[in-house]
């Protein structure tokens, strides 16, 4: 099993920044990938942002891209979100995953291990 913990949410003014974190502790040699997902209250849980461990790659949702860079120490088990440019739009829980199945990293059903989710809030 593995065990996902985020930390960093809170709330912000648009225009303003946060930095989730997330560390990844139990078996954890075999992961492939970890990401971040989010979701508003409503709606369905949706792609934010994924790092692969076999060479770094980075996926972002077109939502994100440009304000939102994804980070991580395979070694160490952490990711990290920065999230920059922040607009009320990005409320939601964000949820830090982890998977060891070779999958699409961009849907929920990649991954197999899941935080409890961290709130993220962005006043207008």
């Amino acid at each position: 099993q593995v065990q996902l913990v985020e930390s960093g949410g809170g709330f912000v003014q648009a225009g303003g920044s946060l930095r989730l974190s997330c560390a990844a502790s139990g078996r954890t040699f075999s992961m492939y990938a970890m990401g971040w997902f989010r979701q508003a209250p409503g709606k369905e849980r949706e792609f934010v942002a994924a790092i692969s461990w076999s060479d770094y790659h980075t996926y972002y949702a077109n939502s994100v891209k440009g304000r939102f860079t994804i980070s991580g120490d395979n070694a160490k088990n952490t990711v990290s979100l920065q999230m920059n440019t922040l607009k009320p739009e990005d409320t939601a829980i964000y949820y830090c995953a982890a998977t060891n199945l070779r999958d699409i990293v961009v849907l929920p059903t990649g991954y197999n291990y899941w935080g409890q989710g961290t709130q993220v809030t962005v006043s207008s």
